[in-house]
C-alpha cells in the first residue's frame, strides 16, 4: 500500500515538473524565491520551517502544511516541537483550523511510520 507521504511527494513532483516545463519566468522566480527563503540565514532552517508551518496552518493550506511537516521532519524537529508550533497556529487561526490540525497530525504520523 502506498504511503500518503509518497503519494503527496509523487503528485507534487509531477505537477511541479509540468508547471516549470512551461518556462514561465514569473512562476520560476516564485519557485526560486520560495526555495531560497528557507535556506540557512540569520534564522536557521529549523526555525524557518516552523515559521512556514505555523503560517501554512493559519492560512489553511494543507499542501503547504504537509510540505513544511516533511521538511521539519527531515531537519530532525521533534513531534513535541511540531505540536507546539501547530498549537500556536491553531490559536492564531482559530477553531476553523482544527480540521487542518487533524490532517497535520495524521501526516506527521505517516512521516514517522514511513518505511
Amino acid at each position: 500500500m502506498t504511503n500518503q507521504v509518497d503519494e503527496f511527494n509523487s503528485y507534487r513532483a509531477k505537477m511541479n515538473d509540468k508547471i516549470l516545463a512551461d518556462n514561465n519566468k514569473i512562476i520560476k522566480r516564485i519557485f526560486n524565491l520560495d526555495t531560497n527563503a528557507f535556506t540557512e540565514g540569520a534564522l536557521d532552517k529549523k526555525t524557518k520551517e516552523l515559521l512556514g508551518l505555523v503560517a501554512s496552518t493559519v492560512l489553511r493550506c494543507d499542501d503547504c502544511v504537509r510540505y513544511h511537516l516533511e521538511a521539519s521532519y527531515n531537519e530532525g524537529i521533534t513531534k513535541e516541537e511540531v505540536m507546539e508550533t501547530l498549537s500556536i497556529g491553531t490559536l492564531i487561526g482559530g477553531t476553523i483550523v482544527i480540521p487542518h490540525l487533524r490532517r497535520a497530525y495524521e501526516y506527521w504520523e505517516a512521516l514517522e511510520t514511513r518505511e
